[in-house]
């Protein structure tokens, strides 16, 4: 297992707190954007798949992060394998990542892509399709509660069985963003290291 002490701090919570705002409006912009201005249902239905897409991923790596171990991560790190220190980081946070992931991302894309199904709705019923407007509401909002719901399902059995290889993966990436673009979450210890020597 990970680290069990919490790491969450006051602090902490007013980040996730605005955070969680600020995402919110970004993807409920992100939303109307697509079914509103662009009117086009298929753009619609892709961004839907995209916003349950990142809402399931999400949810495997908040699962896995709680589930691995730190040892294979330190031999990894010792080595200096690309994406073990940043994998390491993210297992010694557990809670914060997993409170990200599958809260805050979890919530706010369950809630959009619901939002996202009234409004393909909508444009269904303009294109001049003639279904029932309530009963088309309860599929959509079935569909996509089962895909929700079924994807999670399997990306927990994927998280629980392969944690370290979830959260390695994910390390990778941040590795990778972070020499990119010069950005990582955990940038500050770093620096502060430097200033020390």
């Amino acid at each position: 297992m990970g680290n069990n002490k919490s790491t969450v701090t006051s602090r902490y919570l007013l980040f996730v707190g605005v955070g969680s705002f600020f995402l919110a409006i970004l993807f409920t912009l992100l939303a109307e954007t697509f079914s509103s201005k662009l009117n086009n249902i298929v753009l619609s239905l892709f961004f839907l798949l995209f916003i349950i897409f990142i809402n399931i991923v999400a949810d495997v790596v908040g699962t896995a992060v709680t589930a691995a171990s730190h040892v294979p991560f330190n031999a990894k790190a010792a080595k200096r394998v690309e994406g073990a220190s940043n994998g390491l980081q993210l297992i010694r946070n557990a809670d914060k990542v997993a409170n990200i992931a599958n809260d805050v991302i979890g919530d706010i894309t369950t809630t959009v892509s619901g939002a996202l199904g009234i409004s393909i709705v909508v444009q269904v019923l303009r294109a001049g399709l003639q279904f029932d407007q309530f009963w088309l509401n309860v599929l959509f909002t079935a569909l996509i509660s089962v895909t929700i719901v079924t994807g999670k399902a399997a990306g927990k059995k994927i998280a629980l069985s392969h944690p370290e290889e979830v959260i390695f993966m994910v390390g990778k990436f941040l590795a990778r963003l972070e020499r990119v673009t010069g950005y990582s979450p955990f940038q500050k210890r770093r620096i502060k290291s430097k200033k020390g020597g």
